[in-house]
């Protein structure tokens, strides 16, 4: 191997931020086979639990059977396939948007839709906290970059008072991956108004989840009309793959036209379209609205149980419930003796969060039992005494 490639790995390892994976049989369930050994899983974005509902599955299947495995080129080469078209129709209609357009994955929507919006001479004012691949959007785009407190909508209101020129773009996460907590969206679309901005929102984590019929974190703050761009995927509360923007029928054909992530990828193959559809539908029947509940249910419990204990939880109400460590050694320490009691929960480490504040990010699904998260509670407090974090 190259010199200069074994040091920097030495040098990743000497910081405790090497990262490996770990291998995982049969199914994304509550509990899963990790490395041979059956484990509650608390790391899973899988969050209604859909990923093996039987509508999903048997509505991939017929997909395969109709249509083959695979869609061929991208859609602006060898044609939009006839489930690209009705995806897209019911996520517009699921949202209350003009459009939509589907992405490969929340990756490529940002890195994709971001560029398409803005470029050399626009400003993005970006939440100081907001996903990676919001940050690459941006970087890739040339426009100019100016991020704001987390959260901190006034000094958003300074930010813009100052620098914008151009087109302005305002883009935060909906749900914060990490953090857990909910962006100000009422101020935020405010501020939009007030500055002609355009506003868009990343609700990978806030979609299927919040609101009345999980429209997501617009739909919860009442502010949909508001957002210009609703990005979200489906590959975590919808339990299929991919991606979509809900926009207006003119930002679509932009975006058709301009985001390079869709012109230049093939597109989305016909089992996972399919059963993207059917998350669709069934998030917004009575049976997503009792997952929701149960969701809901689980997180006040495992919040409360482990912020009474008293772990450093940030402030927030959703699924995603993460105990700060700070130090990255203590976090993989932690994560190890978990592991070993029988709960699978990752360690976040740098550049995923900021020096000194790695975690463990434990996210529920509501398929969890309340057997096993009171159990799953009493590890996390046994553990962490034992390692002087509590």
């Amino acid at each position: 191997m190259n010199r200069s490639i074994q040091n920097e790995l030495e040098s990743i390892r000497e910081r405790g931020l090497l990262r490996s994976t770990r291998l995982i049989s049969g199914r994304q369930t509550a509990r899963v086979s990790c490395n041979g050994r059956d484990v509650l899983l608390l790391c899973s974005n899988n969050y209604l639990g859909l990923a093996d509902h039987p509508a999903l599955a048997s509505a991939s299947l017929a997909a395969i059977e109709q249509y083959g495995t695979s869609s061929g080129a991208s859609r602006l080469v060898s044609g939009t396939m006839e489930l690209h078209e009705q995806l897209e129709r019911a996520v517009a209609a699921f949202k209350k948007s003009e459009a939509a357009l589907v992405f490969n994955s929340g990756h490529a929507a940002n890195s994709g839709i971001i560029p398409a919006l803005v470029g050399r001479g626009d400003v993005v004012f970006s939440d100081r906290l907001n996903h990676a691949s919001i940050v690459d959007g941006i970087l890739l785009s040339g426009a100019r970059l100016i991020r704001y407190r987390h959260n901190d909508y006034q000094h958003l209101a300074a930010l813009m008072e100052k620098h914008a020129t151009g087109r302005s773009l305002i883009v935060s996460d909906g749900v914060f991956s990490m953090d857990g907590d909910i962006a100000p969206l009422a101020e935020l679309a405010t501020l939009k108004r007030t500055h002609g901005a355009l506003l868009m929102i990343d609700d990978a984590h806030g979609c299927g989840v919040l609101g009345v019929q999980g429209r997501g974190s617009a739909e919860l703050r009442g502010v949909g009309s508001d957002v210009d761009i609703q990005m979200g995927t489906f590959g975590k509360a919808l339990g299929s793959f991919g991606a979509y923007a809900a926009v207006s029928a003119d930002l679509r054909a932009l975006l058709i036209n301009r985001a390079r992530s869709f012109i230049f990828s093939t597109s989305l193959p016909p089992s996972v379209l399919a059963a993207s559809l059917a998350a669709v539908e069934l998030v917004q029947t009575g049976e997503g609205d009792e997952l929701r509940k149960q969701l809901s249910a689980h997180a006040i419990f495992f919040r409360s149980r482990l912020a009474a204990a008293g772990f450093n939880i940030p402030a927030g109400t959703t699924q995603i419930v993460p105990v700060v460590i700070g130090s990255a050694e203590l976090t993989m320490q932690f994560s190890e003796a978990l592991l070993a009691e029988g709960v699978f929960a990752q360690g976040i480490r740098p550049p995923t969060v900021p020096n000194g504040t790695s975690r463990l990010r434990f996210t529920l699904m509501a398929t969890h039992s309340q057997t096993d998260l009171a159990r799953a509670v009493e590890s996390i407090c046994t553990i962490g005494h034992r390692l002087g974090v509590i």
